[in-house]
């Protein structure tokens, strides 16, 4: 992944600027904090985020005693480049109270309750960086240049390899077995399913928005 660059930002007379976390995974607003110059090159140059306590009056790296920390996945500054929007994949619960967000005031402890979908915009961003520069040593840019079928001959293997993964987990289930391991092969084979469905899309020029408007047509019938 590309490490995020630093954005053009207007620090405020106290050298702060309002930073917006949002969890890349559901878009949820996780906390809103402050950071200085310092923090904002620690987040960069570590990859962690980081902020400046006002009430500690230091640099703060957030999880740094829970163990809680948050992945920076982007950053991006509004229009008047006064505040910041801080993309994170959250290694746990956010809130100091265990909840995973600080707006979830009835949420229950490391309750992430959304199914993160909108982290398949970052895949399906990544297909299509790959289907404009073509880099050597891409598979999706292999998969992409072999046309039509090559994609879609994927998709056919991977649709047979997600049936027999749930079929291995039902066997499992009626034996009263342990089913880790087949919960995470059906888990595996459904992101394989699901990965090469989008670079199918992406080499037919068509979009996962194309298939979102038909589901939601449908749910509204």
């Amino acid at each position: 992944m590309t490490r995020p660059t630093r954005p053009e930002i207007t620090f405020g007379p106290d050298g702060l600027v309002p930073a917006v976390v949002q969890d890349v995974a559901d878009g949820r607003v996780l906390m809103v904090a402050y950071m200085d110059a310092e923090a904002l090159a620690a987040t960069l140059d570590t990859g962690e985020v980081h902020f400046h306590s006002r009430s500690r009056g230091r640099l703060w790296r957030k999880g740094e005693t829970s163990g809680n920390v948050l992945r920076l996945v982007a950053l991006a500054a509004d229009c008047d480049a006064d505040a910041l929007l801080v993309s994170v994949d959250p290694a746990g619960p956010t809130c100091h109270r265990g909840t995973w967000s600080c707006f979830d005031p009835d949420g229950a402890p490391g309750d992430r309750t959304s199914q993160g979908f909108a982290w398949l915009e970052t895949l399906w961003a990544t297909i299509q960086a790959r289907a404009v520069e073509r880099p050597d040593g891409s598979y999706t840019a292999r998969l992409l240049a072999g046309g039509v079928d090559a994609a879609a001959r994927k998709v056919t293997e991977e649709a047979t390899e997600v049936l027999i993964a749930a079929k291995d987990d039902a066997t499992a289930e009626a034996a009263v077995a342990d089913r880790t391991a087949t919960r995470e092969a059906l888990a595996g084979e459904t992101a394989d399913l699901l990965y090469h469905a989008l670079v199918l899309l992406a080499e037919r020029g068509a979009t996962p928005a194309s298939v979102v408007d038909v589901l939601r047509a449908r749910h509204r019938a």
